[in-house]
C-alpha cells in the first residue's frame, strides 16, 4: 500500500512539474514601442492577437483593419498586440519612434504596440519562440512565414490558433474565436 501511495504521489508531482514547465503568455515582459517594459500578465483574462507587422509591406494595410477589430472588440476582453519585424525583405526598416509615427498618422492605431524584435532566426525574440515551437508552448509549431501572422491566444494565456498573413483580421476565423464564449 505504502508503495501505490508513493507511485501515486511521484505521479502527482511529475505531472504537476510537466504542467509548469510550458510556460504561458503571461511569463513574458517586453519593451513596448516607447522602450518601457510591459507585462504581458498584465493581459490576463482577454483574448490576445499577436500580430507581426511591417510598414512596407503589401500587407500593410491590414493595419486598418487591425485597429477597426480593436475598437469593436477592445471592451469585450479582446486586445491585439502588435510587434514590428525587419525580418522578411527589409520591411519595417525604421525606428520604434519612426513606425509610431507611422501607425499613428497612416492607421490610426491604437492598440498596444511593442518595440520592434526578430520573430525568426538564431534572434527570434523569447516571445516568438513560445509562440513558434510546440517544444516551447506544448501546443503546436506555427513558424511565421511572413509580416502580418496572427497568433490567437486565449484568456487563459495558452496559444490556440494561428492565421497565415494573407488572412484578414475580419476573416470568420478570427471573429469567431473573439465572440466564442
Amino acid at each position: 500500500m505504502e508503495r501505490i501511495i508513493g507511485l501515486l504521489m511521484y505521479i502527482v508531482c511529475a505531472t504537476t512539474a510537466f504542467a509548469q514547465s510550458s510556460p504561458s503568455l503571461y511569463d513574458f515582459k517586453v519593451k513596448d514601442i516607447d522602450g518601457k517594459e510591459f507585462d504581458m500578465a498584465s493581459l490576463k483574462g482577454k483574448k490576445v492577437l499577436i500580430v507581426n507587422v511591417a510598414s512596407k509591406c503589401g500587407f500593410t494595410p491590414q493595419y486598418k483593419d487591425l485597429e477597426a477589430l480593436y475598437e469593436k472588440y477592445k471592451d469585450q476582453n479582446f486586445v491585439i498586440v502588435g510587434f514590428p519585424a525587419n525580418n522578411f525583405k527589409e520591411q519595417e526598416p525604421g525606428t520604434d519612434s519612426e513606425i509610431k509615427a507611422f501607425c499613428t498618422l497612416n492607421y490610426g492605431v491604437e492598440f498596444p504596440m511593442m518595440s520592434k524584435i526578430d520573430v525568426v532566426g538564431d534572434a527570434k525574440a523569447p516571445i516568438y519562440k513560445w509562440l513558434t515551437e510546440k517544444k516551447v508552448n506544448g501546443k503546436m509549431d506555427a513558424e511565421v512565414q511572413w509580416n502580418f501572422q496572427k497568433f490567437m491566444v486565449n484568456e487563459r494565456g495558452e496559444l490556440v490558433g494561428v492565421a497565415l498573413p494573407k488572412e484578414k483580421p475580419f476573416s470568420d476565423k478570427i471573429v469567431k474565436w473573439i465572440e466564442e464564449k
